[in-house]
């Protein structure tokens, strides 16, 4: 018995020092935090901005998502899924934000944002407008 909790004593040790590496490494150098940019299939021109530039880590905050074509025609009636995550921490957003609005002319309201550590998040976004499906993923850095 004493050698099964040995075992999983290092078990324990080994899977908590992976997770403190993945933790702490530095972000990548080719990091793109760009806001605007095309989606993965070049559908549609993305862009994001929280509402309030002065949002913090553990607030709840939200964000507006601007949604054109590629010839700049603006983007109504799509329906947005959110997702994401800390990639090198290997885990998914605290909470399950949604598109709970649109403003008009292109501009979706996103709600329920909230990045709880400091490090590299991706938010990632499905766009579905008629019969076009598209997706991107976004990186932000929290202080």
């Amino acid at each position: 018995m004493k050698k099964i909790f040995a075992i999983l004593g290092i078990l324990a040790l080994a899977a908590a020092g992976f997770v403190a590496f993945k933790m702490f490494q530095p972000l990548p150098d080719d990091l793109d935090l760009a806001t605007t940019r095309a989606t993965a299939a070049g559908h549609f021109m993305v862009s994001i901005s929280p509402e309030d530039a002065a949002y913090q880590r553990n607030t709840i905050h939200t964000w507006i998502v601007e949604i054109a074509t590629p010839d700049g025609a603006l983007v109504e009636d799509a329906e947005i899924l959110i997702d994401g995550g800390m990639p090198q921490h290997g885990h998914g957003l605290p909470t399950n934000p949604l598109m709970t609005e649109f403003l008009g002319e292109g501009r979706y309201k996103i709600e329920g944002v909230r990045f709880n550590m400091r490090g590299w998040w991706e938010l990632k976004l499905t766009i579905t407008a008629g019969e076009i499906s598209d997706s991107i993923t976004f990186n932000l850095v929290m202080k």
